[in-house]
């Protein structure tokens, strides 16, 4: 009978730390997303602070024309019931489009992870007359780990804005036109669904996926057996920003090669036409090797000067430098990330979230 007493206290005093930890979010209600955001905020201000989970149920959180909810915590896990039904909206004003005022989400945080959500910018991309930048994630911080996220935008979906950042993401969709994955910092892809959308809306012009701007890290964007899903418009990997840009993608999936660009990156270049771009291993739909044995492109800046020519197949030697204890070091973010996609799965059940 003290056994039992005994597990019960155990059991009760447990659930009651556990409860401490956690912050659910009332169902569809932006006003308690934002709220539940600012609380973790401040609980976990310290970035040795313990983990703490923020509960989203599937819902639609319109934000409405707010742009940049802050997440400045540490060690702060937002966790969704399901990538498809959790969906957190804004939609700036096309007045105030930018890549530095739009994001739905800042964060500056370290060891921030997101899991099982949409996150939408839905600033009217269209009707702007040259630009439209609009952010869902704005990531100041570092160690960021995103799995299960869906990212809908256009221009700048996705930035990493912070030099020496280590972050990582599985399992996650990313939409866009131009420079639709850009930034700085080491990131990598892991299993990703990168799709690339009408760049006008009657589908005319070249979609650029990715815009590196490495300089403080070694190894910049790694995508790794990721999948390009195409839209309509043509589209290449990507073009350098500025600095020393590092992009490489391995063993990815094209479901329409045709609407690769011969050159498979931009060879005309923004800022640098110097640049370490990359790719081994591709695949089509059916899982064929259709990486060509040679790719040699001379890359130039938008005026066609400072030329730079450059192979941009790997070899099988340069392929295996490529892995995460090589990138990370110390840092294993799949296994954090095994390690949290436990924990939300028992909390969503204590909490009935388990199913949309």
């Amino acid at each position: 009978m003290k056994q039992i007493v005994l597990f019960v206290a155990c059991l009760m005093m447990s659930l009651s730390t556990l409860a401490q930890r956690v912050i659910l979010v009332e169902r569809s209600n932006e006003q308690s997303l934002l709220d539940a955001i600012e609380k973790a905020n401040e609980m976990n201000a310290d970035t040795t602070a313990e983990r703490l989970f923020i509960l989203i149920p599937n819902g639609f959180y319109d934000l409405g024309e707010t742009v940049l909810t802050r997440i400045s915590g540490h060690n702060i896990a937002l966790i969704g019931q399901d990538m498809r039904f959790t969906v957190i909206k804004n939609k700036p004003d096309v007045k105030i489009e930018s890549i530095s005022k739009t994001a739905v989400f800042q964060n500056r945080g370290t060891g921030n992870y997101f899991q099982d959500m949409t996150l939408k910018n839905a600033l009217d991309y269209y009707s702007t007359n040259e630009d439209g930048r609009a952010v869902t994630l704005q990531d100041k911080g570092t160690r960021t780990i995103c799995n299960r996220v869906r990212m809908l935008s256009f221009q700048d979906t996705y930035y990493s804005d912070n030099e020496k950042c280590q972050n990582y993401m599985q399992d996650t969709e990313i939409h866009g036109t131009i420079d639709f994955i850009c930034g700085a910092g080491d990131v990598w892809f892991e299993r990703c669904k990168i799709v690339t959308e009408k760049r006008t809306p009657d589908g005319d012009g070249v979609d650029i996926i990715t815009a590196t701007r490495t300089s403080d890290t070694k190894w910049g964007y790694i995508f790794n057996h990721c999948t390009i899903q195409n839209r309509m418009s043509q589209f290449n990997y990507g073009r350098s920003w500025h600095t020393d840009p590092h992009c490489v993608w391995l063993y990815t999936t094209l479901m329409t090669p045709e609407k690769l660009e011969a050159s498979r990156f931009d060879d005309e270049g923004m800022k640098v036409s110097s640049n370490f771009f990359k790719e081994y291993g591709t695949m089509d739909a059916k899982g064929n090797d259709i990486t060509p044995k040679s790719n040699v492109v001379t890359f130039t800046l938008r005026d066609h000067t400072h030329p730079f020519t450059a192979e941009t197949i790997m070899t099988s030697k340069e392929a295996k430098q490529y892995t995460l204890k090589r990138v990370f070091g110390d840092w294993r973010p799949d296994k954090v990330l095994k390690k949290l996609e436990k924990e939300s799965k028992k909390l969503k059940a204590a909490y009935g979230l388990s199913h949309h």
